[in-house]
């Protein structure tokens, strides 16, 4: 069986769990001569790079067409070597290779009857917890606990919440606010659900104040902060974690294993985050989570878009021993429960292995993507 087409999408479409912001993504469908099709993403975030990463996926359609589908890895690294001059270490090409790469362990499974985690060497976890992935957005901080309470009121383990998002929350700006915010959200869900929190790119704390931050945060138990500092300060990061209890997370920036690998060797961070869609795709997942394993640290799906790269992170996340926990979006969005026809869901807090179909195991409503096609 031989590639036929690739066909880059770019998607937008209206995020509940972001204020109801535009989110742009750009899909791609890669079809065999026999008809068997492949979907995979990337989570392009701008409009702009939208169209840019869907002409790279046209681009690189000439290395693919005619061939095997199954040699994902001769395949990933044949579009590595193409993108060597516009996409080293990163950048728009990283988007492409990251959708196409998914679209073609989707193929692959299909062709041979298996699920990408049994491609994958099978599961290494039993289950799951499943955590509430989603946004501050409320002014009111009983009306930001009440929310949690519901969020949590399926049975999910936790929550990570981003700080200085659309709305009116105004979390990461004022210290006071904050801890009475975390206060809040402990007394709110107990004291057996995990409670993280994400600052984002709009937070810009210096060491000092997340040092002092942090140490309040202290108190109620938080599971980890994630980019405090940002993408990179190894010696503010070391001085935060010399100096808090509290787990260390970031990383969601980077774009290959030799990203990652630059920030485990500072030894500064617990919670590594990565984007199949960014990161380029499954096999550069797999790769990162082996090495974060190595390391003896944690990795962490950021699958905050569509079903497509849910379904990819997933099966990365129980195929790896470094992978604790899975965050799926609480608020019903396009995405997630309209682009698919079985929309992956926990059950009573917990994800289960997902090897019941073959690929990544969802299968893609055309007319959905139609509708927010760009």
């Amino acid at each position: 069986m031989k590639i036929a087409k690739v066909e880059p999408i770019p998607v937008a479409y209206p995020e509940p769990n972001d204020y109801d912001a535009t989110r742009y993504l750009c899909l791609v469908k890669i079809t065999t001569d026999e008809g068997v099709v492949g979907w995979g993403e990337s989570i392009t975030q701008f409009p702009e790079a939208n169209p840019a990463t869907a002409a790279i996926i046209t681009g690189m359609a000439e290395l693919l067409i005619g061939s095997d589908p199954v040699n994902t890895e001769a395949l990933w690294r044949q579009m590595k070597d193409r993108a060597w001059w516009y996409g080293y270490r990163g950048g728009i090409a990283s988007y492409a290779i990251s959708a196409i790469d998914i679209a073609l362990w989707d193929l692959k499974g299909k062709i041979l009857g298996k699920s990408v985690l049994e491609l994958l060497g099978g599961s290494v976890h039993e289950r799951l917890p499943a955590i509430a992935d989603s946004h501050a957005h409320h002014e009111s901080i009983p009306a930001m606990a009440d929310e949690a309470i519901e969020w949590l009121s399926t049975g999910m383990k936790g929550m990570k919440v981003g700080l200085g998002k659309r709305g009116n929350a105004r979390l990461g700006y004022e210290h006071d606010r904050d801890v009475q915010y975390m206060k809040a959200m402990r007394e709110a869900v107990g004291d057996d659900k995990k409670i993280m929190l994400d600052c984002g790119i709009a937070i810009k704390w210096d060491v000092a104040t997340a040092v002092k931050r942090v140490q309040a945060f202290d108190e109620y138990n938080l599971e980890w902060i994630e980019e405090p500092l940002g993408a990179w300060d190894p010696e503010g990061y070391a001085s935060l974690r010399a100096k808090t209890k509290t787990l260390i997370a970031y990383g969601e920036r980077e774009w290959d294993v030799a990203g990652y690998e630059r920030i485990l060797e500072t030894g500064t961070c617990d919670v590594f985050g990565v984007d199949p869609a960014r990161a380029e795709g499954i096999t550069g997942f797999k790769k990162v989570c082996d090495r974060v394993e190595y390391y003896k640290r944690q990795g962490n799906a950021h699958a905050w878009s569509s079903a497509i790269v849910t379904a990819a992170s997933l099966a990365v996340s129980f195929s790896s021993p470094s992978c604790k926990l899975f965050g799926l979006k609480p608020l019903r969005n396009p995405m997630q429960h309209e682009l698919v026809e079985n929309p992956i869901e926990h059950v009573d807090g917990w994800l289960y292995p997902p090897t019941a179909r073959p690929g990544l195991g969802i299968e893609v409503r055309e007319e959905v993507v139609d509708r927010y096609r760009q």
